[in-house]
C-alpha cells in the first residue's frame, strides 16, 4: 500500500438517553424481548470454528436466576492445545499484515457495533450480567466503541515514534509483534473490558487467546461474533471459556505464552505472576503481564467541600452497577463538621433509589452477579452488624430468593483500620469514617496507608490548599484521581485506566500506553555511504 495513510481523529461516542417515546428505547426492547424468548447455544470458536465439548454451563439473568439464557460449552486441556496451535498458525500472516488493514477490522467493528451490534451487546450486557439500560450504553456500547476507535490512532502515533538519523545514516524503528500468542482473561463487570483485552494486543499484531468470565460467557459471545464479521481472520483470537483451573492452568504451561492481559481479583493475578515465574525457563520469551486488579477506592471530603456534590458522588459512585467496578467507591474520610449535613442529603436520595430488573428502565440498581458475590458480600454486612465499631445507617438487607438482590448500605465506623475500610467487598456497600475537622493532613496519611490497593480516589474540596495537600499527600493513592467528582467513569481518550499498588501493573487501558507492552521494538540502521577503510584518522602519525 503506497501512501501515508492516516487513522481518522477519533471522537467520543455519543450516550444515547433511551427517554420515553425513542426510537433506541423501542428497538432495545424489543431485541430484550427476543433475547429473553429464545435459550441460545455457545461454542468455543478456535481457529474460526465452532467446537462443542459437551462440558455445558448455563447462562443466567442474575436478577431473575430461574431464567436460562444460553448455555455454553466450557474448553478443556485438548481444546487449549487446538487453540494455541490455531494461534501459532496464524501469527505469521497476521503479524506481517500492514498495519492499516489491521486497522481497518477494528474501526470496522467500531461501526457495527455503534449500529447492528448496539442493542445485542447492550441488551446481553444487562440481561446476563444485570446492568441497568444506561450502565450497558455507557460500557458496552460507548465505551467499547471508543476502544474501537482510539486504538488504532494510538497504534499509528506509536509507529510514528522514530529516533534521530545522521548524515550518511537512515534510522528507524520497527514495532514487532510478541513472538508466541497473547492469552487474554477478562472480567464480568465490564463488556468494554472484555472487548478489548484481547483486541488491543491484536491490533498489534499478535494472536489471543480469550477466556471470558464465566458469569459473562453470553455478551462476550456476541463481541466475538461481531470480530468476526468486522473481518478478522481465524486464528487470531480465539474464544475458549470455562473455569480458571481448567483453562489458565494449561495455558500458562504453553512455552509460547508470550503474554497475559488481565482485569479480575488481585489474588488471581498474583497467583499468574507466580506460576509464569516459577515457570520463567520454560518460555521461548519472557511473557509480558498486564494487569488491571482489586481497589479499595476512596472519596474524601474537606471542610470546604459543597454538600450536595458530595452526596451525589457518594451515592452514584458507590451504587452504580451495585458497587460492581473496580472503581466504586468503597470508602469515604468526611469532617465532623459537615458529617450531618451530608448524611441527611445522602440517606433522603437513598430513599429515592429504585432496584430490580433491568426491563424496567426506572430502576437504578440491579442484582449483583451470581451467587458467590452475593455470600461474599452478606458476609461484610453481617460482619458490620456484629460489629461494636461500626453502625448501619442504610440498607443492610437483602434477598436472594428471584435474584441476587442486596439494598445499597451505608456503613459508619469508628475505628479507621475497621475491615469493612480495608477490604474490598466488591458491592453496594459503602463504608464512611468521619475524621476530626482539624485533623485534614492526618487523615490524609490514613487514606494513604490503609489499603494495599491504589486504583482511583477523588477529593471534594473548594479550598484550593486542600485539594493541593490532598494532591501531594495522595500522590501514590489512586492510579485516578478526581477533584470534586466521583471516581467512576473514566472515558478512552480523556482519563485513561488503570492503579499501582495491589490493584495493578498501571498500564492504562484506553492510551498508547497499553498498546506499547504488546510490541516488540527492533531497531535497523542502515548506513547509505558504509565505510571502505577500518583506519580511523587518530591512527596516522605526525
Amino acid at each position: 500500500m503506497n501512501g501515508v495513510i492516516k487513522i481518522p481523529c477519533p471522537a467520543n461516542e455519543p450516550v444515547l438517553v433511551y427517554a420515553p417515546g425513542s426510537p433506541e428505547k423501542a428497538s432495545l426492547k424489543a431485541e430484550l424481548k427476543k433475547m429473553l424468548g429464545e435459550e441460545i447455544e455457545i461454542p468455543l470458536i478456535i481457529g474460526g470454528k465452532e467446537v462443542k465439548t459437551g462440558n455445558l454451563a448455563d447462562c443466567l439473568c442474575p436478577h431473575d436466576h430461574s431464567h436460562v439464557l444460553g448455555r455454553y460449552h466450557k474448553a478443556g486441556p485438548d481444546e487449549i492445545t487446538m487453540a494455541v496451535d490455531e494461534a501459532n498458525k496464524a501469527w505469521k500472516d497476521w503479524s506481517e499484515m500492514d498495519w492499516i488493514s489491521r486497522a481497518s477490522i477494528f474501526l470496522r467493528a467500531a461501526e457495527l457495533l455503534a449500529t447492528k451490534y448496539r442493542d445485542v451487546v447492550n441488551a446481553s450486557t444487562m440481561l446476563g450480567q444485570s446492568k441497568t439500560v444506561h450502565q450497558a450504553e455507557i460500557d458496552a456500547a460507548c465505551e467499547l466503541i471508543d476502544f474501537y476507535r482510539y486504538n488504532p490512532y494510538y497504534m499509528q502515533k506509536i509507529y510514528e515514534e522514530q529516533p534521530d538519523s545522521s548524515p550518511g545514516i537512515w534510522n528507524y524503528v520497527e514495532y514487532r509483534a510478541l513472538e508466541g500468542f497473547v492469552f487474554a482473561i477478562t472480567p464480568f463487570n465490564f463488556t468494554s473490558i472484555a472487548g478489548n483485552l484481547p483486541t488491543s494486543p491484536a491490533m498489534m499484531g499478535n494472536t489471543v487467546l480469550w477466556k471470558p468470565a464465566s458469569s459473562a460467557v453470553y455478551s462476550a459471545y456476541f463481541i466475538a461474533l461481531l470480530l468476526k464479521e468486522a473481518g478478522l481472520p481465524d486464528g487470531v483470537i480465539n474464544f475458549i471459556p470455562g473455569p480458571g483451573r481448567y483453562v489458565g492452568d494449561p495455558v500458562l504451561e504453553k512455552a509460547d505464552l508470550a503474554g497475559v492481559h488481565f482485569t479480575g481479583s488481585t489474588a488471581v493475578f498474583q497467583a499468574i505472576w507466580k506460576t509464569i515465574g516459577s515457570s520463567i525457563i520454560n518460555y521461548k520469551t519472557y511473557p509480558r503481564i498486564v494487569g488491571e486488579t482489586g481497589g479499595k477506592d476512596f472519596v474524601f471530603v474537606h471542610s470546604s467541600t459543597d454538600v450536595e456534590a458530595v452526596a451525589t458522588a457518594l451515592l452514584r459512585g458507590a451504587y452504580e452497577y451495585q458497587g460492581q467496578k473496580c472503581s466504586a467507591v468503597s470508602r469515604a474520610y468526611i469532617p465532623a463538621d459537615v458529617w450531618p449535613a451530608v448524611k441527611d442529603q445522602l440517606l433522603d436520595e437513598l430513599q429515592t433509589l429504585k432496584m430490580g430488573d433491568v426491563l424496567d428502565f426506572s430502576n437504578f440498581m440491579a442484582a449483583v452477579i451470581d451467587k458467590a458475590a452475593f455470600d461474599s458480600i452478606v458476609e461484610y454486612i453481617e460482619y458490620a452488624k456484629n460489629s461494636e465499631t461500626a453502625e448501619i445507617i442504610f440498607g443492610g438487607t437483602y434477598d436472594d430468593s428471584k435474584g441476587y438482590f442486596i439494598q445499597p448500605t451505608v456503613v459508619v465506623v469508628t475505628d479507621p483500620h475497621h475491615k469493612l475500610m480495608e477490604e474490598e467487598i466488591f458491592g453496594p456497600v459503602l463504608t464512611i469514617y468521619i475524621y476530626p475537622e482539624n485533623q485534614f493532613t492526618e487523615t490524609l496519611e490514613l487514606c494513604d496507608t490503609t489499603s494495599p490497593y491504589a486504583l482511583t480516589g477523588s477529593i471534594f474540596a473548594n479550598d484550593r490548599k486542600a485539594i493541593i495537600e490532598a494532591y501531594q499527600s495522595l500522590r501514590h493513592a489512586a492510579g485516578n484521581f478526581y477533584i470534586n467528582d466521583k471516581p467512576t467513569g473514566a472515558v478512552v481518550g480523556q482519563q485513561p485506566f488503570g492503579g499501582a499498588r495491589g490493584s495493578g501493573t498501571n498500564d492504562k487501558a484506553g492510551s498508547f500506553m497499553n498498546l506499547l507492552r504488546w510490541v516488540s521494538a527492533r531497531t535497523v540502521k542502515e548506513s547509505l555511504n558504509p565505510p571502505k577503510d577500518y583506519r580511523y584518522p587518530f591512527l596516522g602519525e605526525e
